[in-house]
């Protein structure tokens, strides 16, 4: 059902403002829009990607996930498509994309709904048929190296 939104309500609709704005102003008048919102949207998308990208690199340099940067990233790739998708409609939900305050919020929320699904998880060095070491079981602790130590007891049988 949202792809038949998308791909066919959509743009029955952006035809139907087409038509009213192209009867109102005119036709060269209804392109120069188009052509003028794609431009002006794609040099704002282009200030605002490398602002985040900016973003990003500084929260994994101090050491954090950028998880909010990632999706304001998303949400910004998505307004481009919008901007360059012709049309009014598109061209306004991209410039709502665009607003910095809204698309915080809108990650927010993105970031919410699928949080529940990200975990936290380890990795054994590409063995796949060894057992993790589990940095909770007090018999494994590191070295001044930063080597895992296991402590354990064995038993040599010839």
């Amino acid at each position: 059902m949202p792809l038949l939104f998308i791909f066919i309500i959509v743009p029955l609709a952006e035809l139907a403002v087409l038509i009213k704005v192209g009867s109102y102003i005119g036709i060269l008048w209804t392109f120069a829009l188009i052509l003028l919102t794609a431009t002006i949207g794609v040099s704002i998308l282009r200030v605002q990607g490398l602002s985040t990208l900016m973003r990003a690199s500084q929260k994994l340099q101090d050491g954090g996930l950028p998880a909010k940067e990632l999706a304001e990233g998303f949400l910004l790739a998505l307004a481009g498509a919008l901007l360059l998708t012709p049309g009014l409609i598109t061209d306004a939900c991209g410039f709502m994309l665009l607003v910095p305050t809204l698309r915080g919020r809108l990650a927010g929320s993105v970031l919410k709904r699928f949080k529940p699904t990200m975990t936290m998880g380890s990795m054994n060095g590409g063995r796949p048929f060894e057992r993790p070491i589990n940095p909770a079981d007090p018999s494994v602790h590191r070295d001044q190296g930063g080597h895992d130590i296991i402590d354990g007891e064995y038993r040599r049988e010839d």
